[in-house]
């Protein structure tokens, strides 16, 4: 016990050591203060505006921006509940916050690593996160992640969906690792990213029968994000089947697996994001350090636009 506390304390500080690297990255600047102005009402997008919990008119994305004081890493909003990966801090270690829709704090989750994707399912049951334990690259090599998930209903938490079988191979690899969940509207099951031997493959996860299953067939399929229809995946393939030339943002058809690539020919490092069904958005960093939110529509057509400029993390709220 006494050991463990001290590779979990050592964890913390070695991780607020370099906080204030990542959150530059991240393009979430603490000493900067948006603009906050009422969005108005009607359909929303949620993003972080800085490091901050925002909100944006679906309608006029680029005009006025609430913004609160609720600092995330990573956010996603769906049906009244948040999810907020908060930022790793001196002397403290990350942790997922759920929040209802009036930032209320429903439940914390202690975490160790860097907050890198999130997402809630349409009901705002499921929340789902990913963090890099080892590693800030997908391109790198001998990354690590850990990827959880929450059933906010029943208090159900799986910190890693290592604890869970995997069909047609008795044993885990020891290199796998899993990333980008995306839910189906039953609350159960969920799509995921599965590497192992130099694969990236799409699996199909059940969360109450604790199986995830790799679809083979579908290689190079990383953070996929379910359309709301259901019927689609957006994800970030790896131009030439190799991440590091880069990521093409593109969709997959689940009845036919035909693959549409996407106006955006930019590499993109985020989990895609469905506006509605037509429309796909995504984050990009600038120079500058920065993060706009691009849109490009989904069936290939079109061309890239800024959708909420100097934001992140974008999820379509009601």
């Amino acid at each position: 016990m006494n050991k463990r506390l001290l590779i979990t304390l050592t964890a913390a500080v070695l991780l607020g050591g370099v906080a204030a690297g990542y959150t530059a990255l991240s393009g979430a600047t603490p000493d900067d203060a948006a603009q906050s102005v009422p969005a108005g009402a009607g359909p929303r997008l949620m993003v972080l505006s800085n490091g901050k919990l925002s909100t944006v008119s679906r309608t006029d994305p680029a005009g006025s921006r609430e913004v609160t004081e609720q600092r995330c890493d990573r956010v996603y909003s769906a049906a009244g509940t948040i999810s907020c990966l908060r930022p790793v801090g001196a002397l403290k270690a990350s942790e997922l916050a759920v929040l209802d829709r009036d930032l209320k704090e429903l439940r914390t989750v202690p975490l160790t690593g860097f907050p890198n994707r999130t997402r809630v399912s349409a009901s705002g049951r499921m929340v789902a996160w990913t963090l890099f334990v080892d590693g800030h690259s997908y391109a790198a090599n001998g990354f690590s992640t850990s990827t959880g998930i929450l059933d906010t209903k029943t208090g159900t938490l799986v910190t890693s969906l290592e604890e869970f079988a995997v069909e047609g191979m008795p044993q885990r690899p020891i290199d796998t690792n899993y990333w980008g969940v995306t839910f189906t509207a039953d609350d159960n099951r969920f799509y995921a990213t599965m590497s192992t031997g130099g694969h990236r493959y799409l699996l199909e996860g059940d969360f109450a029968a604790r199986r995830i299953r790799p679809l083979t067939d579908m290689d190079d399929v990383e953070c996929p994000s379910l359309s709301p229809d259901g019927t689609r995946i957006a994800y970030k393939k790896a131009v030439g089947g190799d991440p590091q030339k880069g990521w093409r943002v593109s969709v997959l058809d689940l009845a036919t697996r035909a693959i549409t690539e996407l106006a955006e020919t930019r590499s993109i490092d985020d989990q895609p994001a469905w506006v509605d069904d037509r429309t796909v958005a995504y984050g990009i960093q600038r120079d500058d350090g920065l993060n706009d939110v691009w849109a490009v529509p989904a069936d290939g057509s079109g061309t890239p636009a800024i959708l909420v400029p100097e934001a992140s993390s974008p999820a379509p709220i009601n």
